[in-house]
Protein backbone atom coordinates (compact mmCIF):
# COMPACT_ATOMS: atom_id res chain seq x y z
CA UNK A 1 0.00 0.00 0.00
CA UNK A 2 1.33 3.63 -0.76
CA UNK A 3 2.17 5.83 1.85
CA UNK A 4 0.86 9.41 1.99
CA UNK A 5 3.49 11.94 2.31
CA UNK A 6 2.71 13.99 5.41
CA UNK A 7 4.15 17.46 5.64
CA UNK A 8 5.79 18.37 8.87
CA UNK A 9 4.24 21.86 10.21
CA UNK A 10 6.18 24.64 9.72
CA UNK A 11 5.21 25.08 14.11
CA UNK A 12 5.08 21.85 14.37
CA UNK A 13 8.14 21.26 17.50
CA UNK A 14 7.26 24.19 18.98
CA UNK A 15 3.52 23.22 19.65
CA UNK A 16 4.99 19.85 21.24
CA UNK A 17 7.29 21.31 23.34
CA UNK A 18 4.38 23.58 24.40
CA UNK A 19 1.82 21.39 24.41
CA UNK A 20 3.87 18.54 26.37
CA UNK A 21 4.94 20.98 29.23
CA UNK A 22 1.03 21.42 29.73
CA UNK A 23 0.50 17.98 29.72
CA UNK A 24 3.91 17.75 32.54
CA UNK A 25 1.82 20.93 34.37
CA UNK A 26 -1.11 19.28 34.66
CA UNK A 27 0.42 15.87 35.74
CA UNK A 28 2.80 17.87 38.40
CA UNK A 29 -1.06 19.42 39.89
CA UNK A 30 -2.56 15.87 40.01
CA UNK A 31 -0.23 12.81 41.01
CA UNK A 32 -3.00 10.59 41.42
CA UNK A 33 -2.91 10.10 37.66
CA UNK A 34 0.26 8.84 37.58
CA UNK A 35 -1.37 5.64 39.15
CA UNK A 36 -3.31 4.83 36.11
CA UNK A 37 0.06 5.49 33.65
CA UNK A 38 2.39 2.37 33.07
CA UNK A 39 5.79 3.01 33.85
CA UNK A 40 8.47 3.85 31.26
CA UNK A 41 5.84 4.96 28.47
CA UNK A 42 5.78 7.13 25.68
CA UNK A 43 3.58 9.93 24.84
CA UNK A 44 1.82 10.85 22.03
CA UNK A 45 0.05 14.49 21.86
CA UNK A 46 -2.95 14.39 20.00
CA UNK A 47 -3.96 18.46 19.70
CA UNK A 48 -7.85 18.34 19.33
CA UNK A 49 -8.13 21.32 17.01
CA UNK A 50 -4.80 21.13 15.16
CA UNK A 51 -4.96 18.29 12.61
CA UNK A 52 -1.95 18.75 10.88
CA UNK A 53 0.14 18.18 13.93
CA UNK A 54 -2.50 15.16 15.57
CA UNK A 55 -1.59 13.72 12.03
CA UNK A 56 1.89 14.34 11.51
CA UNK A 57 2.22 13.11 15.28
CA UNK A 58 0.71 9.84 15.03
CA UNK A 59 2.65 9.48 11.34
CA UNK A 60 6.08 9.45 13.32
CA UNK A 61 4.71 7.07 15.94
CA UNK A 62 3.67 4.89 12.77
CA UNK A 63 7.05 5.45 11.16
CA UNK A 64 9.37 5.43 14.72
CA UNK A 65 7.41 2.89 16.68
CA UNK A 66 7.35 3.46 20.51
CA UNK A 67 10.50 0.88 20.56
CA UNK A 68 8.53 -1.49 22.97
CA UNK A 69 7.43 0.91 25.24
CA UNK A 70 3.41 1.41 26.24
CA UNK A 71 1.82 4.24 24.35
CA UNK A 72 0.08 6.91 25.99
CA UNK A 73 -2.09 9.12 24.00
CA UNK A 74 -2.73 12.80 25.45
CA UNK A 75 -5.40 14.50 23.59
CA UNK A 76 -5.38 18.07 24.39
CA UNK A 77 -6.73 21.46 22.67
CA UNK A 78 -3.93 23.38 21.54
CA UNK A 79 -5.57 26.53 21.22
CA UNK A 80 -7.42 26.86 25.08
CA UNK A 81 -10.44 29.13 25.01
CA UNK A 82 -10.56 29.74 28.66
CA UNK A 83 -8.05 30.69 31.16
CA UNK A 84 -4.07 28.89 29.93
CA UNK A 85 -3.95 27.13 33.79
CA UNK A 86 -7.31 25.31 32.69
CA UNK A 87 -5.93 22.83 30.17
CA UNK A 88 -6.83 19.80 31.60
CA UNK A 89 -5.73 16.56 28.34
CA UNK A 90 -7.56 13.62 27.86
CA UNK A 91 -4.75 10.88 28.93
CA UNK A 92 -5.46 7.50 26.75
CA UNK A 93 -3.49 4.46 27.90
CA UNK A 94 -4.82 1.20 25.83
CA UNK A 95 -4.91 -1.97 28.23
CA UNK A 96 -3.07 -4.96 26.54
CA UNK A 97 -4.84 -7.72 25.46
CA UNK A 98 -3.70 -11.03 26.65
CA UNK A 99 -4.45 -14.07 24.56
CA UNK A 100 -7.01 -16.42 25.48
CA UNK A 101 -6.17 -20.44 25.32
CA UNK A 102 -9.42 -21.99 24.86
CA UNK A 103 -9.84 -25.67 26.39
CA UNK A 104 -12.03 -28.22 25.09
CA UNK A 105 -13.93 -30.13 26.78
CA UNK A 106 -14.93 -33.77 25.83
Amino acid sequence: MAQTKINRPSDVVEQNLRLTGEIMRYLLNNPHVFNSLPDNFELVVLPEDDPDIRLYNLNLLDRYGSEGKPIVFARIRSKPTRIPDSIIPNLFVPIPVTERVSTAVI
